[in-house]
């Protein structure tokens, strides 16, 4: 054992030697504000605790260092910034575009998927998955969506009156669902159902493996982190999530999909288009469409799928389970979307059309409001291209930026009242700057899936509070963070459900 351990120290210092002088002169030339940093390891023993007190410990550093602070991990250096001016420097083009290192422990799970890939590969990707997310199928999307928010609400009528409910189960079920049957165009059926609550259970341990991997500078080669008892259970983490969707690849292939998908080329603008109403399009049947045409590979599908199975599904869940705690910690919020719904529906059963839904304004502030107190995507990375100017500093040249979107979202400076949940400040024109709100990332790369994912949590959110009243248990004020690829709570979120 010690032998091996010695082994890591050994190669890891070896790897880190080259890259020592270029470390300490740029600490020379530029002297940032963050912790102190130690040689050769810099501020990795700083982060060797738990994944609550790190979340916790990135917070304080970035509310004492203000806009900008440097974190070493090794001799690679890593800016956070929170300052929207910064960000917007950092994204709002193309130059740095690639995603930073610590992205690098995501590739053995999504390789070179749109969230990770970069350049020419990432453009082509992009071109290919953007008609999936066209107004004109979102509208084929949105009865799948009802269907599946009605199901939603029929399962919670099981908890009518208990105590106090996990809600984070029934919504990742309803998630997970959505996500197969429209984006993959594959229903799930009762054996695929049981694996799928494996698969979400899978998806959090890989965070955890993740975060407990970028720590340790010792386990970033892959050759060691593959012997070591951690790294062997990660890979059989990993092949059990890749034969989920393997199975849901397969039962695609097996079915008929469109040869001739669309009558022109499309793009996301565009309003000309027109598709076959006898069949439900899917992302999955363009992606084994572009393969018949030799514009993608199986490889490349499964990163794909990989990809949107877990955007399309984790963050949106988590989106969820935080507006459901708020909504319970407010009712009269509650009432407010009810009575928007109510005007908008009338008193039929009619089902909600996706004009429907861009009518519901309040609701949607209530989204928007619930996105920038708990951001499931609570920061980003991206790898600096060249030099570039933050804070009136010129000519930074660090290997890594980390956008520390948490404590972007609750700049007092920007927000007024910013811890506050206050749902109507998203009703009057923005006062903030442009680029202290990305819930959904901005530029180029923003989320190709945001109109999908505001659909879904209206949808969900008014099935639920139709049949519904939200009751609290868990408070704003109790939750525990933990550091993880998206924003997670250490323990699970209570809400008590009331028959209406």
């Amino acid at each position: 054992m010690w032998s091996f351990v010695c082994l890591a120290l050994i190669f890891s210092l070896v790897l880190c030697y080259g890259l020592v002088t270029r470390s300490i002169s740029t600490a020379k030339r530029f002297k940032l504000p963050g912790p102190n940093a130690l040689p050769m390891v810099g501020n990795v023993f700083d982060f060797l605790m738990s994944t609550e007190s790190a979340f916790y410990y990135l917070r304080y550093l970035a509310n004492k260092y203000k806009d900008i602070l440097e974190i070493k991990l090794g001799t690679a250096q890593c800016l956070v910034i929170t300052h929207p001016k910064d960000v917007e420097t950092v994204i709002s083009g193309t130059r740095h575009n690639e995603k930073s290192y610590i992205y690098r422990f995501l590739r053995p799970w999504l390789h070179d998927g749109l969230l990770l890939s970069s350049g020419k590969k990432w453009h082509q990707r992009r071109k290919i998955l953007t008609p999936t997310f066209h107004f004109k199928i979102l509208r084929h999307f949105n009865s799948v969506l009802i269907e599946k928010s009605a199901k939603l609400a029929e399962n919670l009528q099981s908890e009518v009156n208990c105590a106090k409910t996990n809600i984070y189960p029934f919504i990742s079920d309803f998630t997970i669902n959505s996500i197969c049957e429209t984006a993959m165009g594959t229903v799930l059926d009762e054996e695929s159902s049981t694996v799928s609550k494996s698969y979400k259970n899978a998806i959090h341990d890989l965070g955890t493996h993740i975060f407990y991997r970028a720590i340790r500078i010792w386990l970033h080669p892959e050759s060691i982190f593959n012997l070591c008892q951690f790294g062997r259970t990660h890979k059989r983490t990993l092949n059990f999530i890749h034969s989920f969707r393997d199975r849901v690849v397969e039962k695609r292939r097996q079915n008929e999909y469109f040869d001739n998908l669309y009558t022109e080329t499309m793009t996301e603008s565009d309003d000309n288009f027109v598709m076959n109403d006898k069949k439900r399009l899917a992302m999955l049947d363009l992606l084994l469409n572009s393969e018949k045409q030799g514009l993608i590979d199986s490889d490349g599908i499964n990163e794909e799928v990989d990809t949107f199975m877990f955007e399309g599904h984790d963050t949106t869940a988590a989106a969820l389970q935080f507006a459901f705690m708020l909504l319970a910690n407010n009712t009269d919020v509650q009432d407010n979307i009810l009575e928007e719904y109510y005007k908008i529906m009338g008193s039929s059963n009619k089902r909600p059309t996706i004009s429907d839904l861009s009518e519901m304004k309040y609701l949607e502030a209530c989204i928007k409001e619930t996105l920038r107190l708990y951001p499931p995507v609570y920061f980003m990375g991206r790898t600096c291209d060249g030099p570039l100017t933050l804070r009136g500093i010129e000519k930074l040249t660090p290997k890594t930026i980390i956008i520390a979107i948490f404590d972007l979202h609750r700049r007092s400076d920007q927000f007024v009242e910013a811890l506050e949940f206050r749902p109507e400040r998203f009703m009057k024109e923005p006062t903030w700057h442009p680029f202290s709100y990305l819930p959904f990332s901005a530029g180029p790369r923003n989320c190709i899936g945001q109109k999908f994912a505001m659909m879904e949590m209206k949808l969900a959110i008014t099935a639920v509070l139709s049949n519904y009243r939200l009751l609290p248990v868990t408070k704003p004020q109790d939750i525990v963070f933990v550091t993880g690829i998206i924003l997670r709570t250490k323990d699970p979120i209570y809400v008590k459900f009331e028959k209406r």
